[in-house]
């Protein structure tokens, strides 16, 4: 079983970005261009279309036209398109067009107008519609369907995709079958990252839900420009200020034409771009020219060990010895679902050690006695240690004792199980043999619980330098 969420990202280790001219953020603005695509009788649908426009809360009209949500959604090609093309061809912020390719292809003097801009026209699927109920296969017909459409309407085949509405399936299908340069069906970091499908790296480029003028046309979202401006103006505080401290990320910013298009909300478009001309470290780009960037400077590279794509036996094989003769601990981590989280050492050793806590008293003092006693001289004993105990010793000195040395190590372990019913376990990586002794005979006088917590808290540092190494 597989858990498919990876909830850590980059976690700690957010890669050294470096914008061009060593901007601080990359902002970036999508215009979806939905105007013709979406949910209505003459588009061959069974009900009007019912979201993202002024009509909040407008149900579906089953088998009827809805004219106003109609005229709504030719608001936006017919004028909101052209203010939005004004305001950022004026400014000379380059933009990217999130195109419905049935819309693209009802549209062909605003294509025109995009491409004399030299804007860049990703696919936003082939009509704008829910797709939560899509079987695989026909998701991905109407994948294929908007790569032809959307290369007949502009010239180009797109080389970005984001569909909006989608299921589990978009984001791997997209990755398998559209040979994208990027994919933007997510919303789960302020940073591109890279996938892998099908063993095939895909990169991620992020995209917005709340620096989206779309929250214009649902509850609880912004009633007047300036709430907008207000939002984007703190989105862009915080990262620019991210970015100055030696962490750049991008801004997205959503926009739609029949939504910002309207003259009551451009002033917030028009003051932001005001402010963040103001700064001389913003890099404004197209998603593009994002993934070029990215792929340049930031290229998928190979993981030597890749926990999440690991069969069962590959799993229990690499870290069934993490702890000391105790494969159980990695197959219990295996059964209860690997995800794409455990990328790391230190995020394995989380997922192993929280079945080592999970277990009984009873298991985990299993796990204790497997350990072997420190400076073992017993050669048929030490022909069972794993090669990480051996090798852990050896770096240690613990192999290489002379008599003196061996019979006192030999004495403190005999005492120590007899009082505590366990081996004397302490993570030796980087102690020397006098710092050794010193933590047996303070640790000898621990009470048998206090210890018992002692040695286990030891276990899990030595799994942890042992997932290092490996790792």
């Amino acid at each position: 079983m597989k858990y498919p969420r990876d909830l850590l990202g980059y976690g700690q280790n957010s890669p050294k970005v470096v914008w061009p001219k060593r901007a601080k953020i990359a902002v970036q603005f999508v215009i979806n261009y939905e105007e013709g695509g979406e949910n209505c009788l003459l588009h061959g649908d069974a009900a009007s279309e019912a979201f993202l426009s002024e009509i909040v809360g407008a149900e579906p009209w089953p088998g009827k036209r809805h004219f106003n949500m109609e005229s709504i959604y030719d608001y936006g090609a017919r004028s909101g398109f052209w203010r939005l093309h004004r305001l950022f061809t004026a400014e000379s912020i380059p933009v990217t067009i999130f195109g419905v390719a049935t819309a693209l292809a009802k549209s062909p003097v605003q294509v025109n107008a995009m491409q004399l801009a030299q804007w860049e026209i990703a696919s936003h699927g082939l009509k704008w519609i829910d797709y939560k109920n899509f079987s695989k296969k026909k998701e991905r017909s109407f994948l294929q369907k908007a790569i032809k459409v959307h290369t007949a309407a502009t010239g180009l085949a797109p080389k970005g995709w984001y569909l909006g509405r989608g299921t589990e399936n978009t984001v791997a299908l997209a990755s398998e079958f559209g040979s994208f340069e990027y994919i933007s069906d997510s919303y789960d970091d302020d940073l591109p990252y890279w996938i892998t499908s099908k063993k095939v790296p895909q990169l991620i480029i992020p995209y917005t839900l709340d620096a989206n003028d779309m929250r214009f046309a649902t509850q609880q979202g912004f009633n007047s420009w300036s709430q907008f401006f207000d939002y984007l103006k703190g989105t862009f505080d915080v990262l620019h200020k991210e970015g100055v401290e030696g962490s750049p990320k991008m801004m997205n910013i959503g926009l739609h034409c029949r939504l910002s298009g309207r003259p009551g909300r451009l002033m917030a478009l028009k003051e932001f771009i005001k402010y963040t001309k103001s700064f001389k470290d913003v890099w404004y780009a197209k998603r593009i020219d994002i993934a070029e960037h990215w792929k340049k400077y930031h290229p998928p590279f190979e993981k030597k060990i890749d926990p999440y794509q690991m069969t069962k036996g590959q799993f229990i094989g690499t870290f069934g010895n993490i702890f000391e003769h105790s494969p159980w601990i990695a197959e219990k981590a295996y059964s209860r679902g690997l995800n794409p989280s455990m990328k790391s050492p230190e995020a394995t050793h989380g997922f192993l050690c929280f079945e080592f806590r999970m277990a009984s008293d009873k298991e985990k003092l299993k796990v204790l006695k497997s350990h072997p006693d420190l400076a073992l001289d017993n050669k048929k004993l030490v022909e069972k240690l794993t090669t990480s105990s051996t090798l852990e010793q050896k770096g240690a000195g613990l192999t290489s004792l002379n008599d003196r040395q061996q019979n006192e190590f030999n004495q403190l372990n005999n005492q120590y199980k007899e009082k505590f019913k366990h081996p004397f376990i302490i993570a030796v990586k980087g102690k020397t043999r006098s710092q050794i002794l010193r933590q047996f005979k303070i640790r000898y006088e621990n009470t048998r619980a206090d210890e018992f917590v002692t040695a286990c808290r030891e276990v899990e540092k030595i799994a942890y330098f042992r997932l290092k190494e490996l790792f």
